[in-house]
């Protein structure tokens, strides 16, 4: 099983978020392949892609560069298995519920709900990454 994690951080929040999807990936066996955003090539060669972004400004994601690679995969995603991940510090998470429904109306599958935590994660956050790169690592 191929997974790729592609993540943008600007805290690191969402960076050791990225770190700790990878571990569960790895642990469960998969091939993992982790890039910041700024590194990301080809995501087609991949049986699962992985993408975490934090909620910036109006609870969107990072528009400078995660946004424009998003955009430009987004149509991409039909058929594909997705996971999402990412850290917010303010309202209630709503840029996880816009993002996963953009991955849903592109026809992308969620493997699971996307993964959130607030501010840095924790150790209940820690987990749930793990256990969504356990997850892709068994899909």
């Amino acid at each position: 099983m191929k997974v790729l994690i592609v993540y943008w951080s600007g805290t690191g929040n969402t960076e050791a978020m990225a770190n700790a999807v990878c571990e569960g990936a790895r642990d469960a066996g998969a091939d993992v392949v982790l890039y910041p955003v700024g590194e990301a090539g080809d995501v087609s060669d991949c049986d699962v892609l992985l993408l975490g972004c934090p909620a910036m400004g109006d609870e969107e994601l990072e528009p400078e560069e995660f946004e424009p690679f998003f955009a430009a995969i987004e149509s991409s995603l039909s058929g594909r298995k997705i996971g999402l991940f990412g850290s917010y510090e303010w309202a209630d998470g709503e840029w996880m519920r816009i993002w996963q429904a953009r991955v849903e109306a592109a026809g992308g599958m969620m493997i699971a709900d996307g993964v959130m935590a607030y501010g840095a994660p924790d150790s209940d956050a820690v987990a749930a990454c793990r256990n969504l790169g356990k997850l892709a690592a068994e899909q």
